[in-house]
């Protein structure tokens, strides 16, 4: 196989990987475990925060600097990445004014048969475990029950979203944009990634960046020594916060998006909240067995 085939697939899984990291409930980093491209995505990124990697570019030596950071796998990962999020942020645009009670009951059936799967691989229960699951949960529901409904569009608030949402975006499991959903922040996001709104995507660049450096290790680290309980806690956060994603819970999208289509005011649209909700179940069951199958 030729080096550019090679990368070529690379930045194929890069554009998989987008994609999961643009829709709530599908991580990224699951993608990545998926394709096999995990563990080489880990290195990097750690390759990337470690001082001896950059002593080795501030004295010249740029060859085996980016052999260090496995900087073509990266390059080529990162175009993949960006391609599939400025490809699919229009579509997302879309429907979500034009559809939101079919596109929510979509997140919706794959955040909850994701969190059943995550469940289903933690075995041997014990008490403590149920009480970390049931922090997380109660943590969850409070965090999007009293969050605002409305947050601020400043510019450091962005910032903040980008570093809370990386770090997720490359845990299996975790989905980054359903933590800008919880912050209130993922249909903005999507739509200054639509519009090139260049001010807003730098600062939630850097805030990215900033993340990286500053909470990947931290998580690795609490991952590696805490694995059990902090897994338990999130898969909770994640149940708990489904209160936010509840097809109905927008009641002024549903009627702005009934004008749009010149439907009925007051249209519950049950029928296909249903029929979306089982696609995206679907969708995290054929995740599920391309990950037994390779396993």
């Amino acid at each position: 196989m030729s080096s550019l085939t090679k990368n070529l697939i690379v930045a194929l899984k890069g554009y998989a990987m987008g994609a999961a990291n643009v829709i709530p409930g599908v991580s990224g980093g699951t993608i990545a475990l998926l394709t096999g491209i995990f563990n080489e995505l880990i290195e990097s990124l750690n390759a990337l925060m470690s001082l001896s990697s950059w002593k080795m570019l501030f004295k010249g030596r740029f060859g085996d600097f980016w052999k260090e950071i496995h900087g073509t796998f990266l390059l080529w990962l990162a175009l993949g990445v960006l391609l599939s999020i400025f490809s699919l942020a229009k579509l997302m645009e879309y429907v979500l004014s034009h559809h939101p009670v079919q596109t929510w009951a979509f997140f919706f059936g794959l955040i909850i048969v994701s969190a059943i799967f995550m469940l289903s691989d933690i075995k041997g229960w014990k008490g403590k475990d149920c009480l970390w699951l049931v922090l997380g949960i109660i943590l969850g529901a409070f965090i999007c029950l009293m969050s605002p409904t409305e947050t601020t569009s400043d510019l450091w608030f962005i910032a903040l979203c980008g570093a809370i949402a990386i770090c997720t975006m490359i845990l299996p499991g975790i989905s980054g944009s359903f933590i800008l959903v919880l912050l209130g922040k993922y249909e903005f996001i999507m739509k200054a990634v639509s519009e090139l709104d260049i001010p807003v995507l730098v600062v939630f660049a850097i805030g990215c960046a900033i993340g990286i450096i500053a909470f990947s290790k931290f998580l690795h680290w609490l991952i590696g020594k805490y694995e059990r309980p902090t897994l338990l806690v999130l898969i909770g956060f994640t149940i708990g916060a489904l209160v936010k994603v509840w097809p109905w819970a927008d009641k002024a999208a549903n009627e702005a998006a009934n004008t749009l289509n010149v439907v009925p005011a007051g249209t519950m649209h049950i029928g296909g909240a249903i029929l979306w909700a089982l696609v995206g179940a679907g969708l995290v069951l054929c995740l599920e067995l391309l990950s037994k199958k390779k396993a």
